[in-house]
């Protein structure tokens, strides 16, 4: 079984930034998918990026140009740099690694952006 664990979370201005971090641990595929998704209140949970164990990364084109996903594979960590924050981006950040036939979920960090 895997386990994510977030950490970063918080209250930020607009123009702010914030970085998310999320830690896996358990017996994990060595090729895999790492990501990072949110949930705004009274919405429907929502990619933000991805990134593949060979480092390819993919964006909604909401935060294109303003976050940016990394990971440290050997550490089983991704994380997510948040720049230019904007209150649209307030909701609830959820990790994720998805592996042949498992996807497994980090509990939610909050992120609050204030205008």
């Amino acid at each position: 079984q895997v386990q994510l664990v977030p950490s970063g979370g918080g209250l930020v201005q607009a123009g702010g930034s914030l970085r998310l971090s999320c830690a896996a641990s358990g017996n994990i595929f060595s090729s895999n998918v790492m990501g990072w998704y949110r949930q705004a209140p009274g919405k429907q949970r929502e990619l933000v990026a991805v990134i593949t164990s060979g480092g390819n990364k993919n964006y909604a084109d909401s935060v294109k140009g303003r976050f940016t996903i990394s990971r440290d594979s050997a550490k089983n960590t991704v994380y997510l740099q948040m720049n230019s924050l904007k209150s649209e981006d307030t909701g609830i950040y959820y990790c994720n690694i998805k592996e042949p036939g498992r996807t497994s979920w980090g509990q939610g960090t909050q992120v609050t952006v204030s205008s």
